[in-house]
Parts: C-alpha cells; sequence; structure tokens
C-alpha cells in the first residue's frame, strides 16, 4: 500500500516527538554540562568586554509583531565594575558603574541620572532588574554564576546539534519554562562563550521575542583599559531617575500594554 505524503509527515512527527529516552537523557545531560561550562567560563574571567546587535519584539494592540533593533557594547571588570553601550534609532544610553555609583547617561539627551548601588555587579544586576526595571544588556548571561539563574524553572532541555552564528561554530540548546521558552548558541571549543541568546514570551499574544547576538568577545589582556567612571565632558544636566525619559526599550510614540 503506497505511502501518503501526510502519513510520512505524521511518521517524522513521531520520530521527533517519542526518540529514544536513552539518546533523551544524554543530550539533556550534555545541554547541561555545555551550559555550565559557558557559566562557570564568562564567570571566571575577571575582564571581559564584546559587541552585541539586539532585537526587542512588540506587539500592537492590533496584533501585529513589530522588531526594534539596536546595537551596542559591554565591557566588566569583575567583581564590581561595568560599562555598557546601547544605540538604536530613537535611543542612545550609556551606562556605568565603579562599585559604587551608576550612572545612567542619555547622550542624545544629554541628560543624566545617578544611583547610589554599592556592591558587586551580580547585586547591580539584580537590583536593576527588581528594583528599577532597567535590565542591562544580556544581564543573565553576565552574573558569576548564570547557570542557575538561568536553569531556574527550567522544565525542559533539548540538544538542537550544531550551528553557525558570526562564523563560528556553536552547540545549540533550547529551554523551556512555564512562562518563556529560550534558546542558547554557545561556542565550541576552549572559548565557551554565548554567541546568541533568544527569549520567547508565552504570556504575551503573539509569543514576541527578545534576541541578542554577540561578537568581538575579548578576556584578559585583550580588553581595553576602561576606568568606569563618569566624566561630564558635555555638561549634561543631572536629573532625578524617574525624569530620565527617552532611555528605555521602546521609543516615545509607544505605550506599554497589559500582558494576556
Amino acid at each position: 500500500m503506497k505511502v501518503t505524503v501526510l502519513n510520512k509527515i505524521a511518521t517524522l512527527s513521531l520520530i521527533v516527538l517519542f526518540g529514544t529516552s536513552v539518546s533523551a537523557q544524554a543530550d539533556e545531560a550534555y545541554a547541561k554540562k555545555t551550559l555550565k561550562s559557558m557559566s562557570e567560563y564568562v564567570g571566571g574571567q575577571t575582564t571581559l568586554s564584546f559587541e552585541y546587535d539586539s532585537i526587542l519584539d512588540v506587539t500592537t494592540v492590533d496584533g501585529q509583531v513589530l522588531g526594534l533593533a539596536s546595537s551596542g557594547s559591554v565591557s566588566l571588570n569583575r567583581p564590581d565594575k561595568i560599562h555598557t553601550t546601547r544605540s538604536g534609532g530613537f535611543v542612545d544610553v550609556e551606562s556605568l558603574f565603579d562599585g559604587k555609583t551608576l550612572t545612567l547617561f542619555g547622550k542624545n539627551l544629554n541628560i543624566y541620572a545617578q544611583i547610589e548601588v554599592p556592591g558587586t555587579i551580580d547585586h547591580l544586576i539584580d537590583e536593576l532588574k527588581n528594583t528599577y526595571n532597567r535590565p542591562l544588556p544580556a544581564a543573565d548571561l553576565l552574573l558569576s554564576s548564570s547557570y542557575d539563574e538561568l536553569m531556574h524553572d527550567v522544565t525542559d532541555v533539548k540538544d538542537l546539534g550544531s550551528g553557525v552564528i558570526g562564523g563560528v561554530e556553536c552547540d545549540t540548546f533550547a529551554f523551556q519554562t512555564d512562562e518563556v521558552d529560550w534558546q542558547i548558541w554557545i561556542a565550541q571549543g576552549d572559548r565557551p562563550y554565548p554567541c546568541r541568546f533568544v527569549i520567547t514570551s508565552k504570556l504575551i499574544a503573539n509569543a514576541p521575542q527578545y534576541s541578542v547576538q554577540t561578537r568581538a568577545w575579548k578576556t584578559g589582556a585583550d580588553v581595553a583599559a576602561d576606568d568606569f567612571q563618569f566624566k561630564n565632558s558635555t555638561d549634561a544636566e543631572k536629573v532625578g531617575l524617574e525624569d530620565l525619559k527617552g532611555m528605555g526599550d521602546l521609543p516615545a510614540n509607544f505605550s506599554k500594554g497589559e500582558t494576556e
């Protein structure tokens, strides 16, 4: 009897869904091991820097998904200094943290705000995300132990094999939680840095994504010197954090709605 195209597709789907449990367990173990190696590699670097391109999806009230693109750079010196930039069509932002004071500088508006957040980079990342709702670019990847944060509430792990990002061969993995799906591409070899990171929301209609793709990774002596202190060379106006407008992820003509 002839096998129809639909039957072939169904058969392939069953192969994908019901692959042998031994293989699935081995793939999951390899994914966790590789993610752990990436976390230890990045978290173990005293100094590092990289450039990135990111796309933030937003969903309009009529269901259209729009992608907002930006680029920037990150430079850090553990345990307590970091300098980031982010520029796009509507924003040009620089942040500097010297272990005590965080400066957020809106270069396009020539205004800045400062807050006292003494402590480590890990503490700063936590405070910015949870207290001020101003997360740093690719923040979860920069923690000294990113594995614990990334694996929190993960319910499923898949090894998607090899991929290539920016000419770099990577291991590719997919993870699920109840609220988000996320994928990561990790460079193969003795420098397992994250090449691409994609988070897909399950709580918003049309499943918008945030993606960040990195390049120009440098560590140790290859990292350019940076004093991580703000120098007001443009006579920028100092404002309160609550008055620091035009530096968020969305342009002024966008407004946030409720998640579904």
